[in-house]
């Protein structure tokens, strides 16, 4: 039985301890019907899926390791290797609930994982240099797998930074905005208020030339009334 510190042992807990917490999350998916607050939780359960299927990975990197690090019986590793079997199906079976058909092709992406089976296969009839030298092929195998690994990491970071400057791009433009609204906005006060003085000088000039025109009214009409007495 392998130790409880066993690096293995111990992110297979954990890997497991996230499998749980998924099967929860996909039981509790119908309370939360079909609004926005539903579709964030569809999307945290594909997260912690995608972060799951990750970790199995690694599991499976760590377990061909192991022989070299840590001897282990042969009942002991085909016990580890149908762990993790069991629990890559259950994880195929969860994201397919969720209709994530790009996890089921993750293998377009990593490539496709040894099976067992398949290691069984190539070592038989093999003598101890035949062993040593398929072992050597297999890290070359990973080494590659590796290589194609880190440049799709690559390319991700470089999308990743493409985007970050775009964003930088984007903000940029709306703090010029922002200070062209700013100035905008300034000049137009500056415009009203002196349009209100202008306005105030108008109305003022208005009740001049009304107050003349009375006058002059007022003098045609005692000129009219002086004239008629005149002649009458």
């Amino acid at each position: 039985m392998a130790s409880s510190v066993d690096p293995w042992v111990r992110e297979y807990n954990e890997a497991s301890k996230l499998s749980d917490d998924i099967s929860n999350m996909i039981s509790a998916r119908s309370s939360y019907g079909s609004g926005p607050e539903a579709q964030r939780h569809s999307s945290a359960i594909r997260r912690k899926i995608t972060i799951l299927g990750t970790r199995l990975d690694s599991l499976q990197s760590l377990l061909t390791k192991l022989p070299a690090k840590q001897p282990l019986t042969e009942k002991e590793m085909n016990r580890r290797r149908d762990m993790l079997t069991n629990m890559r199906t259950k994880v195929t079976q969860m994201a397919s609930t969720l209709n994530m058909s790009n996890f089921a092709n993750r293998d377009s992406l990593l490539g496709p994982d040894t099976k067992p089976a398949d290691v069984v296969s190539r070592t038989a009839g093999l003598d101890n240099s035949g062993i040593v030298g398929l072992q050597r092929q297999v890290m070359r195998e990973q080494d590659e797998g590796l290589e194609k690994l880190e440049e799709t990491v690559l390319s991700t970071k470089h999308i990743a930074l493409a985007v970050n400057e775009e964003l930088d791009l984007h903000t940029r433009l709306i703090d010029d905005l922002d200070e062209h609204v700013d100035v905008t906005n300034s000049r137009l006060k500056r415009v009203q208020k002196n349009l209100a003085i202008l306005n105030k000088r108008a109305k003022g000039g208005c009740s001049c030339l009304c107050m003349l025109i009375s006058v002059v009214g007022i003098v045609v009409l005692v000129v009219a009334i002086y004239m008629i007495l005149k002649y009458l």
